[in-house]
């Protein structure tokens, strides 16, 4: 891929719908399984739902989104890179942000099947703490902690 200028902008409405079909694009490669809300209740979560308790941050090339992370102080409940912009820097990017603002620490899960994410996670520092599959998907998923060197 060329070179192209990402930017990083908090989340706006008027972004709702290309984030969210880029999410649930990028969810559907890294699992293989079809969202399992309708588009305008996932519209919703994202507009209404998911900031009250996350930042959420978009990765842009001019007005196009290529990337999404929710995060808060402890947390990163979503990390989504379009499919066409994956490599290139762009998660690596939204991570650091989060880590910037945590307090130090950082958790997250991740599907076991998503065998991409979890080289990603790896390879920035995150350790597995846990296994599990409380989640919607009834997938099995792995929880992973990241924390500031001292």
């Amino acid at each position: 891929m060329k070179h192209v200028e990402i930017k990083v902008i908090p989340f706006e409405a008027k972004y709702a719908e290309q984030t969210v079909i880029m999410w649930r694009d990028s969810k559907y490669e890294a699992i293989g399984q079809r969202e399992l809300h309708s588009f305008e209740s996932h519209v919703n979560f994202l507009n209404h739902i998911l900031s009250k308790d996350f930042t959420v941050e978009l990765a842009t090339v001019g007005e196009k989104v290529v990337g999404m992370i929710a995060y808060n102080r402890s947390q990163i409940d979503q990390l989504y890179i379009h499919n066409g912009y994956q490599n290139a820097g762009i998660g690596r990017k939204l991570l650091e942000r989060a880590k910037v603002q945590s307090n130090g620490a950082l958790t997250l899960f991740t599907f076991e099947v998503n065998e991409n994410a979890q080289r990603f996670y790896e390879k920035h520092g995150f350790v597995i703490i846990g296994r599990g599959s409380d989640n919607e998907e009834n997938l099995p998923d792995i929880q992973y902690e990241w924390k500031e060197i001292d």
